[in-house]
């Protein structure tokens, strides 16, 4: 199976576990391309978080930048480290049964793409790494807030081989930004060949086995928030950057607090072209949203939305490890002879709106009545009318438990053609 490639999108659509998001932002023919793989572990967001970020929020001017957020999907919405294994053991063996090895595979594949210069594997790994023993936290076993590689060289000459001199130019530069001085990045070189069995089977240790450069990033799980983990990585990922002579610029001031509203940015959720929910402030669960059957297509601004369905028959949607919201369906027929815009009188004022839009007001709404659709403006009880066009509408006239924010200041509109659903509008009182 091909990978899933997005160029240049903001448009992520959940299809089916097994494909992998490949992410491009390429601005030239050069052949110097980063490759930054984070989700590869489920139970480590510090990794996916910050690669999605990278997605959103940097834009590259010069080099090449490919970037896979989530690996390891199922394991990310579970939060697990993997739910059919560990995941960074099965690079050198996989069983030809195992439900990985399509994700493996193709990871692989892209990793041996000659474009690709460098590879960078996110994690968040225990305690603090220390050479000497200073605690069951802080000593030579712990994983975290490490720039990890698997030897010191490759064995061609390469611009990237020397991987023990630029591992101790990120770190060092990393140092110089430290939120706390206990977060003191190091670098822990595995010596993988000799030393470790277990690293032989990881993603990195394959990269290089192939002279591909490659490091792993591992912020601590022991810091405090999971902005700080990201505001870590992201740092570090800023220094590859630089030493491959990437230039790029990013949105926002990279800084903790910066970073912490960014995560909690969930987007939007866009259901079979004719729903957009807005994520960020959504109730936990939903009822009654009319998709169809079968063949539903869910289009996400965030690229680590997912849907599930549970066994419950409810929809589930994350974003990351997080649940987000519950959706409870109910299955209608899409419509194909529906307007191509909605018209409304909001505050006074005639707008004409296409499907799956949002609009704001202040005081009162009026569906201005149509010939081949019928209205439903959830939370608005009216008596013996199955159309609710034509109806000035106020915010004291819809019940709050309605609303689809926490807020309680969107509600939903809702437009039929006889039994088939056309679209929904929301209408947002500011």
């Amino acid at each position: 199976m091909k990978a899933f490639i997005i160029i240049f999108s903001l448009l992520y659509t959940h299809l089916l576990f097994a494909k992998i998001n490949l992410i491009k932002r390429e601005n030239s023919d050069s052949n110097t391309t980063l490759l930054v793989i984070g989700g590869i572990h489920g139970n480590e967001p510090g990794g996916y978080f910050s690669a999605a970020i990278l997605a959103m929020h940097y834009k590259i001017t010069s080099k090449n930048l490919w970037i896979i957020p989530n690996l390891n999907k199922e394991s990310i919405i579970a939060n697990k480290r993997g739910i059919h294994g560990d995941m960074n053991r099965k690079f050198s063996h996989i069983d030809p049964n195992d439900k990985d090895k399509e994700t493996v595979d193709e990871i692989k594949k892209i990793i041996l793409e000659k474009k690709v210069s460098l590879v960078l594997n996110l994690h968040d790994g225990h305690g603090f790494y220390r050479k000497k023993e200073q605690g069951s936290i802080y000593n030579p076993n712990a994983w975290g807030q490490t720039c990890v590689i698997d030897q010191c060289n490759l064995k061609q000459d390469q611009p990237f081989g020397n991987l023990n001199n630029i591992a101790i130019n990120v770190k060092n530069n990393i140092n110089k930004k430290l939120l706390k001085q206990h977060h003191s990045f190091d670098v822990k070189n595995t010596n993988t060949k000799y030393e470790d069995e277990q690293m032989q089977l990881s993603l990195t240790y394959f990269s290089v086995t192939n002279n591909k450069p490659a490091f792993a990033i591992e912020t601590s799980k022991n810091l405090s928030s999971l902005s700080q983990k990201v505001f870590y990585q992201l740092l570090a990922i800023e220094e590859f950057m630089k030493i491959m002579h990437i230039q790029y610029f990013r949105d926002f001031e990279l800084s903790e607090k910066n970073i912490a509203k960014i995560i909690k940015d969930y987007g939007t959720l866009g259901i079979n072209h004719n729903i957009l929910l807005n994520l960020r402030d959504i109730k936990k669960s939903l009822s009654y949203i009319p998709i169809k059957s079968k063949s539903n297509e869910f289009n996400f601004s965030h690229p680590l939305g997912i849907v599930k369905k549970n066994r419950q028959g409810v929809y589930d949607v994350y974003i990351g490890n997080k649940k987000i919201t519950t959706l409870k369906p109910q299955y209608f027929k899409m419509s194909n002879s529906c307007p191509k815009l909605y018209k409304i009188k909001a505050d006074g004022k005639l707008i004409a709106l296409p499907k799956a839009s949002e609009f704001y007001i202040n005081d009162d709404f009026k569906i201005i009545k149509g010939k081949n659709f019928r209205v439903n403006i959830i939370g608005y009880h009216s008596k013996n009318r199955k159309d609710e066009s034509g109806i000035l509408i106020s915010r004291k006239d819809l019940g709050t438990r309605y609303a689809v924010d926490r807020a309680n200041t969107t509600y939903r509109i809702e437009f039929y053609n006889n039994d088939g659903f056309c679209s929904m509008l929301m209408v947002k009182f500011k």
